[in-house]
């Protein structure tokens, strides 16, 4: 399947889902204080240094949670109806509708990136040229923090909450995950991992990376 028709397959099963997957997640934040670390310590170092961009922005609580701590944000999202949701449930946040594999972005535009389990329905052959592609948007020193599902399994979901779509869910080991940002140009500043909450969410455990695409630096003349 090309890429394309896949990320059209991911947008009509997103889209038939959006309304039962906002009222079940869009609050899910609240009962994840290890995530809430991760997301301040992030907001920390990139707030006042440009525009961030939450990719995969689902419902947009993660977008929500970043402009409460100043930082400059936008969630972007291929489902329309996601966006919807989105802009009803958050109306001060700007949401747009964009695939995030093929971003219409100038190099070094922007000063960090969230992607919150929003690679796990890529191909894995595909996830270090959609990294390379968020290396090239970032500004030197810009950050980015990854999110996924620990593992080395596809789930396959033809059924979702009782509606139809078709969605693969790639689950990745760490050390796959790191070679593929470390291949893209991207330097690692933290990798971690947790168990699921439980009652809270999938019972899978759950892999963080938060990487930095590296400062210029000068060459000395001799």
């Amino acid at each position: 399947m090309s890429t394309h028709t896949l990320q059209r397959t991911v947008r009509v099963s997103y889209d038939t889902v959006a309304d039962e997957y906002a009222a079940r997640i869009d609050g899910e934040l609240t009962h994840k204080p290890f995530d809430r670390q991760l997301l301040d310590n992030f907001a920390e170092q990139v707030k006042g240094q440009g525009q961030v961009a939450d990719l995969g922005c689902g419902p947009g609580m993660v977008t929500q949670y970043l402009q409460d701590q100043g930082v400059t944000v936008t969630g972007i999202d291929i489902s329309p109806r996601m966006i919807q949701r989105a802009s009803e449930l958050h109306p001060k946040v700007h949401f747009k509708c964009e695939d995030f594999t093929r971003l219409e972005v100038l190099d070094n535009q922007w000063a960090g990136i969230v992607a919150m389990y929003s690679l796990i329905h890529l191909p894995r052959e595909e996830v270090q040229s959609v990294l390379r592609d968020f290396f090239r948007v970032l500004a030197p020193g810009g950050l980015l923090l990854l999110a996924f599902h620990l593992g080395s399994e596809t789930r396959h979901a033809s059924d979702w909450w009782d509606r139809p779509v078709e969605l693969d869910f790639v689950f990745f080991e760490m050390s796959e995950m790191l070679s593929s940002v470390w291949g893209a140009g991207f330097d690692s500043e933290l990798h971690v991992e947790r168990d699921p909450y439980p009652e809270i969410e999938l019972q899978t455990r759950r892999g963080y990376i938060l990487a930095k695409k590296p400062s210029l630096t000068l060459v000395a003349e001799g």
